[in-house]
């Protein structure tokens, strides 16, 4: 069953440790691979200890851009960028419109579809298809089309769907990754990275 609506209209750093084994699918020209979700990031344009500067959506004054906008909601949205002009990253929109937040998806542990991804992720070992944000959406073929997708529509073509609650014992929570030192204080240590314990799909 896919996640509702109301799973991602919650605060970012909520939604980021519930979505921990929970199932990521993509099911792009009829193709579909999935993954259980090991790895998340939670970003939240605005906090109660102010703007998070290493959320995209604290740029531009807190405004939204044509990059950004899509993560003032509504929630339960797919937001895909281009990292360094390289890689995608696909992360869901949470929180209630109007206020930004998102929620990185970092690790996965291949589910479904493993003859494709290998084949998505050649030459590759498969602890190496998706445990990293650039990784995975290689592996489950996720890009610029599926940027701005609702998550919880009968047709999307990618979705995340229910499944037991990870136990908090199994969470651990550290600094966020690949921010850069120009990222001041708080927010380049604030723990909002959650990852299941000694997950082999973490990454590295």
């Amino acid at each position: 069953m896919k996640l509702p609506v109301s799973f991602y209209a919650r605060d970012a750093c909520l939604v980021a440790q519930d979505l921990l084994g929970k199932k990521l699918v993509s099911d792009v020209s009829g193709v579909k691979t999935a993954g259980l979700i090991v790895e998340t990031e939670a970003y939240c344009a605005f906090h109660p200890d102010g703007a998070d500067l290493a959320c995209h959506a604290s740029k531009n004054n807190g405004h939204p851009t044509p990059r950004t906008a899509v993560m003032f909601g509504p929630a339960g949205y797919s937001y895909v960028y281009l990292n360094y002009g390289i890689h995608w990253l696909f992360n869901v929109v949470t929180g209630n419109e109007g206020i930004a937040g998102a929620v990185l998806i970092r690790g996965l542990e291949p589910m479904i579809g493993e003859d494709v991804m290998a084949e998505r992720r050649p030459r590759v070992d498969r602890t190496n298809w998706t445990n990293g944000p650039a990784k995975l959406t290689k592996a489950l073929k996720i890009d610029k089309n599926q940027n701005k997708k609702n998550l919880c529509a009968p047709d999307s073509v990618i979705w995340i769907e229910d499944a037991p609650a990870i136990s908090p014992k199994m969470i651990s929570t550290g600094p966020r990754i690949g921010l850069g030192k120009k990222t001041p204080a708080p927010w380049f240590l604030i723990p909002w990275r959650y990852w299941i314990t000694g997950h082999r799909f973490v990454s590295k």
